[in-house]
């Protein structure tokens, strides 16, 4: 008796931990944003099927995820955040691009990028997804083989995709105010006042991204693209605002994307299928990512695997995602090491006093 009341009380201690991972929180932006998210990513693959060149439209898909910083806000302010992220994925598609040409200088590329995604991005509060999408372009960049030549139509290709989401968001913010739909708008966040803090964030955030692919080198893995991801993906919620179970949700989310992922390249889609394909989970990250970041992680992994393993298919599907699977792996160990650092307040809350204070006297 005394053994099934104990199986019963951890049974319904595990059902109370568990449960909040699950939950859905309140949806907060309109179906035309999730629209509007769809046809940015989703167009750019399709027109290119139609024309016979899917690679070249997988490069203006990813700029394409631009539209997921689409703000309910002012319509100048809206369009500001959208010429900024053009700039900021332009910017680290570019210097991921041109680091390519040795292995070992895309770890310093990947630390750049990561810090300043992770500083700018944590300073002007930008909500989910923050500074994950800048920093994803540049790891998937990362595994596309460098030819100097080609980096000129590779941008080019990304910023167009940046300015269809911008100009699909401008028609979507023009057909809301034309319709007098207010409903959701908000003002623009003020700035955090923390500057130190998130200086200390983004510096641990940029060194642990950079040590998970120089380690992935070391270890000789092939396009260990998914390693800084995957770490990515464990360190973005371990900030000082952040709770701890938003990591179970990517380490979960992931491996049910990978096995998400397997399945669909099993059945040996066509191009035409896969730009579907892009589209579909980009409605669906769109549609989940304020409501339950682990249901977006399950579609973040196949529409990234798509978008970078596009020209792999015809390679041996078991082998390629056991390459995933190990890179995953690595990825989320390191993560979970600078998760534990980033949780140390109190020391992070001294060095943070210190860094002021230094800074004061510096200014004086």
């Amino acid at each position: 008796m005394a053994s099934d009341k104990s199986t019963a009380f951890n049974g319904t201690n595990i059902w109370t931990k568990i449960r909040p991972l699950l939950a859905l929180n309140p949806q907060k932006r309109p179906f035309g944003i999730h629209l509007t998210v769809a046809l940015s990513v989703g167009v750019p693959a399709l027109i290119a099927v139609w024309l016979n060149h899917f690679m070249l439209g997988v490069m203006a898909s990813l700029g394409g995820l631009a539209s997921l910083y689409i703000r309910q806000t002012p319509l100048p302010h809206r369009m500001v955040t959208m010429a900024l992220v053009t700039f900021g994925f332009s910017a680290s598609f570019t210097l991921s691009l041109l680091a390519g040409f040795n292995p070992w200088v895309l770890v310093l590329a990947l630390f750049f990028v990561s810090f300043l995604a992770t500083f700018i991005c944590r300073f002007f509060v930008v909500p989910p997804p923050g500074s994950f999408f800048f920093i994803m372009i540049a790891c998937v960049a990362s595994a596309v083989p460098f030819d100097l030549a080609l980096v000129a139509q590779r941008v080019g290709l990304l910023l167009f995709g940046c300015l269809g989401a911008s100009l699909l968001a401008l028609i979507y913010s023009l057909v809301q105010l034309m319709a007098g739909n207010k409903h959701g708008l908000v003002a623009a966040e003020p700035t955090e006042p923390r500057v130190a803090a998130i200086f200390l964030e983004a510096s641990t955030i940029a060194t642990f991204i950079a040590l998970s692919y120089f380690l992935a080198l070391w270890f000789g893995f092939d396009k260990p693209y998914w390693v800084p991801i995957s770490c990515l993906a464990i360190l973005q919620g371990a900030s000082f605002r952040a709770v701890w179970h938003r990591k179970i949700h990517r380490i979960v989310g992931t491996a049910i994307g990978m096995g998400l992922a397997w399945s669909i390249f099993s059945l040996n889609p066509n191009a035409w299928i896969l730009a579907f394909l892009i589209m579909l989970f980009s409605f669906l990250i769109e549609v989940l990512i304020t409501r339950n970041y682990g249901l977006a992680v399950i579609c973040i992994t196949p529409l990234t695997i798509i978008l970078a393993e596009a020209n792999s298919i015809d390679q041996d599907l078991n082998w390629l995602l056991m390459l995933r699977l190990k890179d995953v792996l690595l990825g989320s160990f390191i993560g979970y090491l600078g998760g534990g650092l980033l949780h140390q307040t109190k020391e992070y809350a001294i060095l943070e006093q210190r860094l002021q204070a230094f800074l004061a006297n510096k200014s004086h």
